[in-house]
This record gives structure tokens, C-alpha cells and sequence, in this order.
């Protein structure tokens, strides 16, 4: 089973994308499912995991809501008010009964405070997480890393994922510390990574020559059991298409032996989502 663990929808009327933009040309329209079925047949993948893009509560009802109407969505990562700490706890609670819920995502990478996830005012909120069984994705970049390294010490139980390698910075070649805190929480916890986002970091250096050692990097840390791959789309339309990312991610990881590929292209997702617990598939009330 071939798997997208992350990927997008959304609809500009809902109005609650503060960060998408004009300017953003090519992502400045809506990004529904029958944009994206197409392609997912095409390319062989036969899920996906739906993951937040906006900082409401609504989107994710919303997510959900699509989750429930299209079979092809596996689940969906959302977002809860962490900063409100008993709203959150609340949401949580009654999200949970919808089994499409997975996990959920602060968007770290936008919040000011390097240090935000360390606040002991989200204690509960992680604590709760864990007790629900859902997922954490770490939408971070390389300066979170030594703080995502403290976060998961506090709640070694925490089922973390980080997002898009956590976006080293290819365009300008960049390495260190990225690569030794990547190694670090990969040695020391038990999160996950999702090799996606990687294009879109890339700038003008999109060849397989310029990927390859973050490729070689983040599976010499994690292995293929714990990197999983994902389109990043649409925002992957910035540097590529969904055909184009998935060909060359083939090729950077084709010297792998097959059940490794199998389980960057599936297998660490449905076991980091549990995903083989969930039936997919719509039905009534836009749950499952």
C-alpha cells in the first residue's frame, strides 16, 4: 500500500488561511479533493493523511468532514488551541470520538517564541495527547530542534512525526546544526520524520545531486522504518508536481532494498498513525 502522509485541502471563502496570500500565486485558489484524486491514481497511492493548514478549529471540522466523504483519506492531523489550554482539552475530548482524527499541529514554524513549546501552560495539553493516543507533527524548522529534543524528554510517550525533515536549508547548502540535532532526537526519542517539504527548501538546488545527502542524512538517522514519505501538496506546486516529487523521490531512494522503499512509501506511516486499525471510507454524519 502506497501512502501520502501529508498533504493539504483547502477552500479560499472559509477565510481562515491567514497566511495564504495573493502573492502566493500558485496556491491562491482552492485545492480540493477531486483536484487531487486524479493524481493519487495515477501515481499508484491510495492514501492519504490529511494535515491542517489553518489555525482554527472549524478547518479541522471541516478536514473531517472531507475525510468522511472521500475513501481515499485515511485520516486527518488537526489543530487544537494550545495557547488555551482548557479549550483545547475540550476539543480534544470531543474530536476524539471521530476516528479520522489522527493527531494535531501547531504551527510552530509561525509562532515568534522559539521556546513556545516548553511552556508548562501545554503540560496538559501533551499529557492529554498522549492519553487520547493521538499523534504530534512538529511543523519546526532547524532552530526547534534542540527544543523539540527537550519537549520529547519531558513526555517520552509523545508519538511525534517532524514534518518535512524539519527543512534544512538546501538552497544555501546548509548542514550544521540541522544534521547533528536530527541525529540527536532521532537517537534519543522515538519520533518519526516525514520526507516531504524538501523541494520547496531547495531553491534553485532541486537536483537529485543537491537532495541526496539530506535524503542519505535523514535515513542514516531514522532508517526506513521511521522516515515516511509525503507530496507536501499543494504547496509542493511552489517547486514541482505531484508525478515529478514522486519519481525522484524514487530515484533517491532507489539503491534501498525493496521492503525498506515499501515502508518509506507506507509502512512507517500506517504504524506511526496506526492507520491499519482504521477502515476508510465514507459514511454517515461524515465520520469514521
Amino acid at each position: 500500500m502506497r501512502i501520502d502522509s501529508h498533504q493539504h485541502f483547502w477552500q479560499l471563502q472559509r477565510g481562515d488561511y491567514d497566511w495564504l496570500t495573493p502573492e502566493l500565486d500558485a496556491l491562491y485558489r482552492d485545492f480540493l479533493p477531486p483536484d487531487l484524486a486524479p493524481m493519487l491514481e495515477a501515481a499508484g497511492v491510495t492514501q492519504t493523511v490529511l494535515v491542517q493548514a489553518a489555525t482554527t478549529v472549524a478547518e479541522t471540522e471541516y478536514l473531517l468532514r472531507l475525510a468522511g466523504e472521500h475513501a481515499f483519506i485515511a485520516g486527518v492531523v488537526g489543530w487544537v488551541d494550545m495557547d488555551a489550554p482548557a479549550t483545547a482539552l475540550a476539543d480534544l475530548k470531543r474530536l476524539q470520538h471521530n476516528p479520522a482524527l489522527l493527531g494535531v499541529r501547531p504551527m510552530i514554524q509561525d509562532i515568534a517564541d522559539p521556546g513556545w513549546m516548553l511552556r508548562d501552560s501545554l503540560t496538559p495539553v501533551f499529557e492529554q495527547l498522549i492519553a487520547l493516543d493521538l499523534r504530534f507533527d512538529a511543523l519546526v524548522l532547524p532552530a526547534h530542534l534542540a527544543n523539540l529534543h527537550t519537549l520529547l524528554a519531558r513526555h517520552p510517550q509523545l508519538q511525534c512525526v517532524i514534518d518535512h525533515g524539519a527543512k534544512p536549508a538546501i538552497a544555501d547548502a546548509g548542514w550544521q546544526p540541522w544534521a547533528d540535532d536530527m541525529a540527536a532526537l532521532a537517537q534519543d526519542t522515538g519520533c518519526y520524520c516525514k520526507f516531504s517539504g524538501l523541494l520547496t527548501e531547495a531553491g534553485e538546488r532541486t537536483g537529485d545531486e543537491a537532495l541526496q545527502p539530506y535524503t542519505d542524512h535523514l535515513l542514516a538517522c531514522f532508517g526506513a522504518e521511521r522516515l515516511m514519505w509525503g507530496s507536501d501538496w499543494p504547496v509542493l506546486t511552489l517547486a514541482g508536481d505531484y508525478s515529478g516529487w514522486l519519481q525522484q523521490s524514487e530515484r533517491l531512494l532507489q539503491h534501498l532494498p525493496a521492503a525498506e522503499q515499501a515502508a518509506i512509501f507506507g509502512g512507517a506511516a500506517i504504524q506511526f498513525y496506526g492507520l491499519e486499525a482504521r477502515t476508510p471510507g465514507p459514511t454517515s454524519e461524515g465520520s469514521r
